[in-house]
């Protein structure tokens, strides 16, 4: 029994240490889908988890890049949730194929809504076009709970590979033929109807289910699973009779 205890005791350790290095991934504000077509029109969800036990999330401030202005923003109507998109100047126009860009959205702000504990809430922007030569966009964004508590969510991706502790949501473009391959949810049909919309009139669609939380979980139950089968062993060898 006193083996069966510490078994037990190793098989929770492990689990808590699994959840804990799972969940604090699947907490972070994402961009879904992670890929778009480099030179296209794309539709995302910045999807935004509440982290706190105590509080609330009351503000989604998302800012969009200024080296790399789109000429084309528009957002679908969140219910109980007010929006607010800005505008700015560009310190130069940016040529593109549809004219000289002066202006372009800065930052769109989601507020007067409500993210209880526990769930998460998608905020769809339709935009483009998106610049072709470039790896990736990102999207700084500001996260404020009911206590007046703010999360800044705008560090760039590390060098090493290795997560930051409060990384941006991240937009990477490729090429059309790996964008069709990888990301069949990017709206290829959007690029018709954009040089009709206007900068902040228009609405998107639903979201692609993000894949890298799943398999984050997924690894830590394959994890569980290992260690459940070396206990059960343990357990079997030692009620064996001797010879």
């Amino acid at each position: 029994m006193s083996f069966v205890r510490r078994a037990a005791t190793v098989l929770a350790a492990t689990t808590a240490l699994t959840a804990g290095l799972a969940l604090p991934a699947l907490a972070h504000v994402t961009i879904q889908p992670g890929t778009a077509e480099a030179g296209g029109f794309t539709k995302v969800a910045f999807r935004v988890p509440n982290e706190r036990d105590d509080a609330s999330t009351t503000e989604v401030e998302v800012s969009f890049p200024a080296d790399h202005p789109l000429a084309f923003v528009s957002v679908k109507p969140v219910p109980g949730w007010k929006v607010k998109v800005t505008e700015g100047k560009l310190p130069a126009p940016v040529k593109t194929e549809y004219g000289e860009l002066k202006e372009a959205v800065t930052k769109v702000v989601w507020s007067g809504g409500k993210i209880a504990p526990g769930e998460f809430q998608e905020f769809e922007v339709s935009m483009g076009q998106l610049p072709k030569g470039v790896d990736s966009l990102m999207f700084p964004t500001k996260q404020t709970y009911s206590g007046g508590e703010v999360v800044d969510w705008s560090d760039a991706p590390k060098t090493d590979g290795t997560e930051a502790e409060h990384p941006a949501p991240l937009l990477k473009l490729v090429p059309a033929a790996d964008a069709t391959a990888s990301t069949p949810a990017t709206t290829a049909p959007a690029a018709a109807a954009a040089p009709t919309m206007s900068p902040v009139a228009g609405a998107a669609s639903a979201s692609a289910e993000s894949s890298d939380g799943t398999a984050r979980l997924l690894g830590g139950a394959g994890l569980v699973v290992g260690v459940i089968g070396v206990v059960v062993g343990f357990l079997g060898l030692r009620r064996r009779p001797s010879a």
